[in-house]
């Protein structure tokens, strides 16, 4: 004799099937914006549609998951550990469901940009030639120009696409591979290495060095306080007196003898053939600063964004 049913509970297990059943998958596509953007706000803006509707969106997907996503403030929506886990779980799979669409059947934005952020000089001795192919296959390019935290922010956000960064990324959901090392060169004009005496430099450095202004790419020293560390085994003791946000504008500054700096080796070599900067120290272990290529956990599945990566990559191995 089989066993008796209640019917309120039979009648229950109905409605939980036909409410899984009604999940709408584009709720969790409107998810990964918000998590992406850290902003409803943000999210409806870059999705097309109201804000409302995608509020609406997250409280529907909320319901059937049975917990709580984001905590909203007034500058934006906290993602919750379950929104973290979702994120991870859902976001490759919404990526390449999007690549899908586009290229089968034409839905999305054909003319949207591959967004690249990246310090100034590599953008154009190293990142242009190395995506000219595309470029030339009119895949259209937009580029960031800032500091690698900037970058990397940005990046988390959905603003970008990919970051190049100086800066090696220990965030969530962001994937990054090396992509190159480069030595690092404390360089100034010719009169002022004259009048660094040799035997000072080499004993007393940087007590020698504190003389002269530095000039930088930031108000934080990245490369400087590198280089200090890596070869004073300690941190620059000022801040510096002139802060340029362009290597090259921090090159210029230093052969009109401005003052010292450092900066990557590829940029100065030129300068110092033709002796208009001179390498003020030649250290037995050259300092060396890594360059990090950074995506998104699951956007490797645009194929734009997979393209560029692997050129990239390619390219990294040949930089000199």
């Amino acid at each position: 004799m089989p066993p008796s049913r209640t019917p309120g509970k039979e009648k229950q297990s109905t409605a939980d099937r036909e409410d899984i059943g009604s999940l709408n998958p584009a709720w969790l596509r409107t998810f990964i914006e918000v998590y992406r953007a850290g902003s409803f706000g943000k999210a409806a803006h870059r999705l097309h549609i109201s804000q409302p509707a995608v509020t609406q969106q997250i409280r529907g997907l909320e319901q059937r998951a049975g917990v709580r996503l984001f905590v909203r403030h007034a500058t934006g929506s906290e993602p919750t550990p379950a929104a973290d886990l979702l994120a991870r779980d859902a976001e490759g799979p919404v990526n390449a469901l999007d690549s899908v669409l586009k290229r089968h059947f034409g839905v999305g934005d054909p003319r949207r940009p591959l967004r690249l952020g990246a310090p100034s000089d590599l953008i154009s001795d190293r990142i242009l030639p190395a995506l000219a192919d595309m470029l030339m296959d009119r895949i259209q390019l937009r580029t960031t120009l800032a500091l690698s935290d900037t970058l990397l922010s940005q990046l988390v956000s959905g603003e970008l696409d990919i970051a190049v960064v100086r800066t090696r990324p220990r965030l969530k959901g962001v994937s990054a591979r090396p992509l190159h090392d480069e030595e690092c060169s404390l360089v100034a004009a010719p009169g002022i290495a004259r009048a660094l005496a040799e035997d000072l430099l080499a004993h007393e450095a940087p007590r020698a060095l504190d003389g002269h202004p530095l000039v930088a790419f930031a108000e934080s020293l990245p490369l400087i306080d590198h280089y200090w560390w890596s070869v004073f085994h300690t941190s620059p003791s000022r801040t510096p007196e002139v802060v340029l946000p362009d290597h090259r504008a921090v090159l210029a500054a230093v052969r009109a003898s401005v003052g010292i700096t450092v900066v990557p080796a590829h940029l100065c070599a030129d300068d110092i053939a033709r002796g208009a900067l001179v390498n003020l120290l030649e250290p037995a272990v050259p300092p060396i600063v890594t360059t990090y290529l950074a995506v998104r956990e699951g956007d490797i599945a645009h194929p734009e964004v997979s393209e560029a990566h692997r050129k990239l990559l390619d390219h990294g191995r040949t930089w000199s």
